[in-house]
């Protein structure tokens, strides 16, 4: 499945956007979908309060879009 040419301050999300992404996605996409903005949403993921599951692989951070969805209710 490729991801939608999108950004992650532009979209509109709802929950067939989201499902529209890869099984994972960054840290900024998914903050911008809860409503976080970008540097918060790095904070939050580096002290591990980020509001989802958060993946920690080497140095990225990803984001499972199942746990987003699921937050949303969706």
């Amino acid at each position: 499945m490729t991801t939608p040419t999108r950004t992650a301050t532009t979209t509109a999300w709802t929950a067939e956007a989201v499902r529209e992404l890869d099984l994972t996605t960054d840290v900024a996409t998914a903050g911008a979908i809860l409503g976080i903005g970008r540097s918060k949403a790095y904070q939050l993921a580096k002290r591990g309060d980020f509001p989802v599951t958060i993946l920690r692989i080497g140095r990225r951070y990803l984001v499972p879009t199942n746990a987003l969805l699921a937050v949303l209710g969706a």
